[in-house]
């Protein structure tokens, strides 16, 4: 790994913590030695560190009680308020290796954890009233700490009333299905329903609580570590021992499970990425910021994840491949869905780049979808994104297209290498990003190769999760003037780039406290060729479309203190020769967009989905809770047709895929299932379409 200047430093001061703890012949204590530690590296090596002062001190407090007690169910404001001196100390705290306010705060919520099993215990040993009408709260950040026991105690009454009433709803729904399919069927009564519904949710509460109560200091410690990594930036973070070796088989690609990427966020396990070729990706009911509430293996009970650690809920999620697991999600739009994954390996191929022709009156277009930029360092052999980019543009000039679209939709990133490979595919040699680090000039990556593979026209296709390579890629062809990006209003805004630091190479060896973890430190920034940062704002599309994520908070600015966007100096570089009237282009599309059924659909149930989220009140009666429910499925079934949309295109495989087709029925199933899902895109349709008017 190559490794900046500080680390110098770094290693000096740490060698200092162990000869300091030598010299004076103590032993040193765990917790203050992993402080100091943290603390030094990123002081030493954060790209830009953040000042610890009142104001850190401030944030740190706020998002530390945050992380403890996300839902207000545990402190009461007597807690709050004998916590709050600590609200501008902490930061003097941080310097001293003081931990009295993390002792003060972990041994209370250890209190509140056991206090609250009695709470809930009581309240559902009772049957709930579910014709009293009343209401629960669903907005946390507006919600204020309970006063006393007896307001903590109400709160936690309506939201087990509200668990159970969904438990509840669910099954007298399914039993008056069985009777309709069974005149037979043996009903149950409603207070024998009622009274299993409480039951069942009073055991995965005493799981949830189980789980809670084997958390020990050092887990608590960890939470107070990243809380302390959050404050310089999202993508810093401390991965104490346990969570490290997880992360280490991730990097090594060990992907056996439901191929998803997860993180956790405000007490739920979230979905990031759905991994191109993985068992999540093939059963297609998963979708990124999905909220996964409970898991269960094959039919059993299942178990609520919500407020876990997200070690201990990878650890549920994951298994053997072969194996059921059953996911229960809580989708955009407020809905719930059960989705049944067969956990399988992630099969390799599938996140590879492909390339299918497009047939549109008379004419043919190329369409090259790429999930990742892939590349292997240890094997020079292995295949590479560049690479495998290149030969499907020549494999689709082979087939006489006149223009091609890449697409970058919900890829991810991976490695700038290939990023800047893949874009002098299509211009002329030149700079094609900017990479800098902390208190350095920036280091100018350049396309050394005067080469042009493909001149014609070309559209690169993204969404609000196209980030870090795919932004640069996108950046530069569009600060060329070489490529129209169709999509979303921008891309994510992921503009940073971290390296992991294992904290035990940093301590000295004869130091009796390892394993202290490691940290994933943000160290660069990229810069387009024009001087600004990909950070923050990412890269805003020419043709920008409807979608569902049009209203809502979604990509880097949704991320707890973001690094800010900034500007360096802009290079020298050449424009594309062959220019367009981009207004022209422009007014074209917006016409189509306007008189599309489909994208007007699309937008309305952005709409939807931002009106669904901004409503933070919960009926709590049985009535108006199924009459509620009754009118969201109706509202849904007015977007089913967004699913069946058919944008009349004709996709067949390459020449030379047809022929592999031929001898691996396997790869036709998939080309299939693929070419039927591109039938349905309304955005590869319009991106067609601007390539048309690029012609003409």
């Amino acid at each position: 790994m190559k490794k900046i200047h500080r680390l110098v430093i770094i290693f000096s001061l740490v060698i200092g913590i162990g000869a300091a703890y030598g010299f004076y012949g103590r032993k040193p204590d765990k917790d203050r030695v992993l402080l100091e530690l943290v603390q030094y590296v990123l002081e030493e090596g954060h790209y830009s560190p953040s000042i610890i002062d009142n104001d850190f001190s401030k944030s740190f407090y706020t998002d530390f009680i945050k992380n403890l007690d996300y839902s207000k169910r545990y402190f009461l404001q007597s807690d709050i308020n004998e916590f709050e001196p600590f609200n501008t100390l902490i930061d003097d705290q941080l310097k001293f290796g003081d931990l009295t306010f993390f002792d003060l705060t972990y041994l209370r919520v250890n209190k509140r954890i056991e206090e609250v099993k009695t709470i809930y215990t009581d309240i559902l040993s009772k049957p709930f009233n579910f014709n009293k009408k009343e209401y629960m709260q669903s907005n946390i950040d507006s919600m204020a700490y309970a006063k006393n026991h007896e307001e903590l105690v109400n709160r936690w009454r309506l939201y087990l009333k509200y668990n159970t009433l969904v438990r509840l709803s669910d099954a007298l729904e399914a039993q008056e299905k069985e009777l309709k399919d069974d005149p037979k069927f043996e009903v149950k009564t409603f207070e024998e329903m009622e009274k299993d519904s409480r039951e069942a949710v009073k055991k995965t509460f005493d799981g949830w609580n189980d789980r809670l109560s084997e958390l020990n200091r050092d887990d608590w410690f960890a939470i107070y570590l990243n809380v302390l990594t959050a404050q310089f930036d999202p993508h810093t973070s401390y991965f104490a021992p346990r969570d490290k070796k997880r992360f280490d088989q991730d990097m090594s690609g060990q992907l056996e499970g439901i191929g998803a990427r997860l993180q956790a966020k405000d007490g739920y396990v979230t979905v990031i990425e759905v991994i191109s070729g993985s068992p999540s990706w093939k059963q297609g009911d998963l979708e990124v910021e999905d909220k996964i509430t409970k898991v269960a293996q094959n039919d059993e009970e299942p178990v609520n994840i919500v407020g876990m650690r997200l070690d201990d809920a990878v650890d549920l999620i994951k298994g053997k491949k072969g194996t059921k697991v059953r996911l229960f999600v809580k989708k955009l739009d407020g809905s719930t869905k059960v989705i049944p994954i067969v956990r399988d390996i992630v099969e390799i191929e599938e996140t590879f780049a492909k390339s299918s022709v497009i047939e549109h009156n008379d004419t043919k277009y190329g369409l090259i979808h790429l999930p990742k930029f892939y590349i292997n360092f240890q094997d020079k052999d292995a295949r590479d994104s560049g690479d495998d980019v290149e030969k499907e543009v020549k494999y689709l000039k082979d087939e006489g297209v006149e223009g091609i679209i890449l697409d970058l939709r919900n890829n991810g990133g991976g490695s700038l290498q290939t990023a800047i490979k893949m874009s002098g595919l299509f211009i002329d040699e030149g700079p094609i990003v900017q990479v800098k680090s902390r208190d350095k000039e920036p280091n100018i990556l350049k396309d050394n190769n005067p080469n042009i593979l493909w001149d014609g026209p070309l559209v690169i296709m993204v969404n609000e999760y196209s980030a870090s390579a795919s932004e640069i890629l996108a950046a530069a062809l569009k600060d060329y003037g070489r490529a129209v990006i169709v999509g979303s209003n921008h891309t994510f805004g992921k503009g940073t780039v971290q390296n992991v630091w294992d904290l035990d190479n940093l301590i000295n060896p004869r130091l009796d406290v390892k394993p202290l973890g490691a940290i994933k430190l943000t160290i660069q920034k990229f810069y387009r060729i024009n001087g600004g940062a990909t950070q923050l704002k990412g890269v805003a599309s020419d043709i920008a479309l409807p979608d569902r994520y049009t209203y809502l908070n979604v990509g880097e600015k949704e991320q707890e203190k973001p690094l800010p966007w900034d500007t360096i100096a802009s290079l020298t570089y050449n424009k594309w020769h062959m220019k367009h009237d981009m207004d022209f282009i422009k007014e074209k599309s917006a016409k189509r967009v306007d008189k599309s059924d489909q994208f007007s659909l699309i937008d309305e149930n952005a709409k939807w989905l931002k009106n669904r989220r901004d409503n933070d009140k919960i009926a709590l009666d049985l009535s108006s809770f199924e009459k509620e429910n009754d009118e969201f499925q109706k509202e849904i079934e007015k977007f089913k047709p967004l699913s069946k949309y058919d944008n009349k295109l004709l996709f067949v495989s390459p020449s030379y895929e047809i022929k592999l087709i031929e001898k691996d029925s396997s790869l036709a199933v998939k080309r299939e299932a693929w070419h039927k899902n591109l039938k349905k895109d309304a955005y590869v349709e319009e991106a067609v379409n601007v390539l048309n008017d690029l012609r003409n």
